[in-house]
């Protein structure tokens, strides 16, 4: 089951600051003005292997501008589509109108609510607490977000309440279909599976939930995630736009690749480099489809290629395939490399492989000298995948420049045939085994140093 998690109060109770503690990340703006967050901000609260999408909202305010009600409304969307609800107040201040609002709209919604009493390091007279009994409310956390007080019982609470009971998906391996709206996306599958699974429409938009589509070839189980289109500014959306985008990205977590489908007749747009970057930063390989090949000409096909997203370093690492999703063409090509990436992309390598080749590496660049100290690469081992990650151990960790970074990665990219893989090399400074021991001297080796010392001096 997609569970997600929305923090909502009023202005200034510290949902941010306690929103960068749950997912342990900076991702919300925190500061003392009133009414910072706007619009709805998320972020992923681990539980072991189990994740949630927690969501930070705007401040519910009482007042009449525009502006606050569209910033009550994100919030209020956020809440109705959550599994479970934080209601975040000031523990440091008495139970005000705006607080007691919220409360009896949570009421009505009929969900699972848990009371949270921030800031409670303020020393205060306020008899929030006793306020509460009044309303009901018996059972309430209190805890200080900014100083990480009670946060661990917070997370073991949440834990316990989050629903245990997982959608199934079927067994295979996960391809995910990413794009904007209309792009081709439910066509293509509908085409290679040779069956009218998904609806089809010219209409952008008209798929608004992950989709999964069981599938073989070759006696291999597959599974096809059909996603909704994600549309340029979806974060102000409306709640169905805003969460089909959500759930979009819980099927990149949960998939071992995924397939980004472009419409080739509009090119590569700014929507698009986000979106890949987004995908690349969860450290999820993916295979760039170009769609829609058959309406171009050989010279608009031309101008495609010469674009400079398409000629970016970025985009240079992915594998590129064009296709014809109403057509059926390019599908045997775009469904071997996809393949072979899964593979590449599991692949695990041993230490004594990686190090021969960190070792021609050097041998063919020597490292440079970094503050008057000559760099030493001393061994690699292999750190994990999605990302594939290589840990290197040397004698420094930070000052490494930036240009032998990229050519150690360049060239594991290149020897470990990594295209469309996110690659993550990790420098780690080796401990000096010597560092701590003190080797101590016996009375004669003292006397003989002393003598020694008084030779060179005398001479």
């Amino acid at each position: 089951m997609f569970t997600s998690i929305a923090i909502i109060g009023r202005p200034n109770v510290g949902k941010s600051t306690l929103f960068n503690k749950l997912t342990k990340s900076r991702q919300a703006i925190v500061s003392d003005f009133s009414g910072l967050t706007k619009d709805r901000n998320y972020g992923y609260i681990s539980f072991g292997e189990q994740k949630s999408l927690l969501i930070d909202t705007g401040g519910i305010a009482q007042d009449d501008t525009i502006l606050k009600e569209d910033i009550a409304e994100q919030a209020w969307i956020a809440a109705e589509e959550s599994s479970l609800i934080i209601f975040l107040l000031d523990g440091s201040q008495n139970l005000n109108k705006e607080d007691l609002d919220i409360l009896s709209r949570l009421r009505k919604l009929n969900k699972t609510f848990i009371t949270v009493l921030n800031k409670i390091d303020k020393k205060s007279d306020a008899l929030i607490k006793e306020d509460l009994n009044k309303k009901g409310i018996n059972n309430f956390f209190e805890i200080s977000a900014e100083h990480s007080k009670n946060l661990l019982d917070l997370r073991s609470f949440i834990k316990k309440l989050l629903p245990n009971n997982q959608t199934k998906v079927p067994e295979g391996k996960k391809i995910a279909i990413l794009g904007r709206p209309n792009a081709g996306k439910s066509t293509f599958i509908n085409k290679f599976i040779k069956e009218d699974r998904l609806i089809v429409s010219e209409i952008a938009g008209t798929t608004i939930d992950a989709i999964s589509i069981p599938f073989s070839v070759n006696d291999d189980d597959f599974v096809f995630i059909d996603t909704a289109g994600i549309r340029k500014g979806y974060r102000n959306a409306h709640k169905i736009e805003y969460f089909s985008y959500v759930r979009a990205m819980h099927s990149v977590e949960t998939c071992d690749v995924v397939i980004f489908m472009c419409d080739a007749s509009e090119g590569l747009v700014d929507q698009d480099l986000k979106i890949i970057n987004m995908v690349s930063e969860m450290g999820k390989p993916l295979v760039l489809a170009f769609n829609k090949m058959d309406l171009l000409t050989k010279r608009q096909k031309d101008d495609l290629y010469e674009t400079k997203r398409v000629q970016s370093n970025f985009v240079d690492n992915f594998f590129k395939i064009e296709i014809s999703g109403i057509k059926g063409r390019g599908f045997k090509k775009l469904f071997k490399e996809t393949n072979n990436v899964i593979e590449n992309a599991q692949k695990k390598y041993t230490t004594s492989s990686l190090n021969k080749l960190l070792e021609k590496f050097i041998s063919q660049s020597a490292p440079p000298s970094v503050n008057g100290r000559q760099l030493k690469l001393k061994h690699v081992h292999f750190g994990g995948i999605n990302p594939t990650t290589l840990v290197i151990h040397s004698n420094q960790d930070k000052k490494i420049p930036q240009n032998y970074k990229k050519y150690l990665e360049n060239s594991f990219r290149s020897s470990l045939k990594l295209q469309s893989i996110q690659l993550k090399l990790i420098f780690r400074k080796s401990d000096n085994p010597f560092e701590n021991k003190v080797n101590k001297l016996t009375d004669r080796q003292i006397k003989k140093r002393q003598r020694m010392m008084k030779h060179v001096k005398n001479k």
